[in-house]
């Protein structure tokens, strides 16, 4: 059938790209180490084969047209797709992987993400892990950034699977003012002390407390806890994250009225669910029996009180 083998070369577009992203065929030339005839000739076949005008004169520069930056950006995505297909097939010959970076939403228990590393450091002791404990936001953008293997998060992706549900209850020191009231609590008994909230890790943070002006924003898990066991505020935080705090009663639920917890879904995501790496898809495996022996089917639970988008806490 006419029109099924592409009649541009990855190499020819790559060198469109090198032209567009190094500012000039000389540069582009030497970028790719080769010579500036080639590039230009590159281009042109482009130009030839497709009947379409890339670039367009205007003053001494070279820019790109609307046809030019259509073929651009379409070239770019074709060029990284086939680095991705070539890293994957490489992977896949593999028997290991020198290492697998994993990134854990921080509501996921501490204590069970390590039983899972324990578990795969018995099979694989050689390779080394990564573990980026990130909040909101910072969870996905490092599976979108190609700076993690696998993610444990809130937000369903692509070949996404359920993997547990996450009940966060409302919790304070037992000295605290609001445990001393004797009563079911409202919201207007809230806003009047403070919440401690952990930063979301994103780098574009979609910050949104309204409503919430006693508050202090923390870095880590470990430090928002310590806060609450000190009396110095309150926060929603995930049942079994503070398990131990909660039987030895040095945190303790707070009796609110209404919405007295915040029920939601995390997610095993894979940065190419295709090619996943045979130890990242052996670690992800580990996981998953792990949790679901805890909770076999886990619900899509929707909240049933918002929380803001901005902090965890």
């Amino acid at each position: 059938m006419a029109g099924t083998h592409p009649r541009i070369t990855l190499e020819q577009w790559r060198a469109l790209e090198a032209v567009v992203e190094s500012g000039g065929y000389a540069q582009a030339a030497a970028a790719m180490h080769k010579s500036q005839s080639t590039i230009t000739y590159a281009v042109q076949q482009i130009q030839k084969l497709l009947d379409v005008k890339v670039f367009a004169i205007q003053g001494r520069k070279a820019v790109l047209t609307e046809a030019g930056q259509v073929l651009y950006r379409r070239a770019k995505t074709l060029l990284e797709e086939a680095a991705a297909l070539e890293r994957g097939a490489a992977e896949m010959s593999e028997d290991w992987q020198p290492e697998v970076r994993i990134a854990v939403e921080i509501i996921f228990p501490t204590w069970l993400l390590l039983e899972c590393l324990r578990d795969f450091a018995k099979a694989r002791p050689a390779t080394r892990i990564e573990v980026y404990e990130t909040v909101i936001t910072g969870t996905q953008e490092m599976l979108a950034d190609g700076r993690a293997d696998l993610a444990i998060g809130p937000e369903a992706g692509k070949g996404s699977t359920p993997l547990a549900p996450i009940r966060a209850i409302a919790v304070a020191s037992p000295d605290h003012p609001l445990h001393k009231l004797g009563r079911k609590l409202t919201d207007r008994d809230l806003k009047r002390h403070r919440r401690i909230f952990i930063r979301d890790t994103g780098s574009q943070r979609q910050v949104d407390v309204s409503g919430v002006e006693l508050r202090w924003t923390v870095g880590t898990k470990a430090t928002q806890i310590r806060a609450l066991v000190m009396g110095l505020g309150f926060a929603w935080v995930p049942e079994d994250t503070i398990r131990e705090e909660l039987k030895q009663g040095t945190l303790k639920p707070l009796p609110l009225r209404s919405g007295t917890e915040i029920k939601g879904q995390l997610y095993l995501s894979h940065a190419d669910p295709e090619f996943p790496g045979r130890d990242a898809a052996y670690l992800a495996d580990i996981i998953l029996e792990r949790v679901r022996g805890l909770t076999p089917r886990p619900p899509r639970a929707r909240p049933a009180r918002s929380a803001p988008r901005g902090s965890a806490g």
